[in-house]
């Protein structure tokens, strides 16, 4: 809980310093700017559980078309500030994804932000707290994302972060999660 808080705390002073046109330049979720992926990391900040629940069922119970459509409705209807005060008045917001637990609402925060500063070319997450997020997200986050370490494991230079077995892959706990997530394809050596 205290990484969590941590994290989200860098993430506050983080968007606190960004220009208008960084908020609107692209992030790593594709087809989002900054601004609506703050919008989805403050989702739960701004809309009850049922509100959540309904809009799901709504979207066919697809949970990525309706994260989608409530973070462009909530960016059409919320400017960047109210969207960082979101985050910043919830710092030490209790939520956590369901089945996720701490670690899952840690590595929400810690894989949408690399999402935000790989785009803008600033600095992560500390790298003892990017391994924290992925020890038990790590390989849900294989199956999910749909990537294949066949043969091979992603071994943090960092911090103590291993995912996978075989070959030892050594990479920043960073890239790791990169890869694990999606966001990068595996290196061929």
């Amino acid at each position: 809980m205290r990484e969590t808080f941590a994290e989200r705390r860098r993430l506050v002073e983080l968007l606190s310093g960004l220009t208008p046109q960084q908020w609107a330049a692209a992030s790593l979720c594709e087809g989002w700017r900054v601004r609506e992926v703050v919008a989805h990391i403050t989702l739960a900040y701004r809309h009850s559980g049922p509100r959540v629940l309904a809009g799901i069922a709504a979207a066919g119970f697809r949970f990525n078309v309706f994260s989608d459509r409530i973070a462009r409705s909530d960016c059409d209807r919320n400017s960047d500030v109210v969207l960082l005060n979101s985050l910043r008045d919830n710092v030490e917001h209790p939520w956590r994804p369901p089945g996720g637990g701490q670690r899952g609402a840690l590595a929400h925060d810690v894989i949408h932000g690399l999402d935000i500063t790989e785009a803008l070319g600033l600095s992560p997450a500390p790298a003892e707290r990017i391994a924290m997020a992925m020890k038990d997200a790590g390989r849900k986050q294989l199956k999910y994302f749909g990537v294949d370490l066949r043969g091979r494991s992603l071994t943090a230079t960092d911090a103590d972060l291993v995912i996978g077995t075989g070959q030892p892959m050594p990479l920043p706990a960073k890239d790791i999660t990169l890869i694990v997530t999606g966001r990068r394809e595996v290196p061929a050596d």
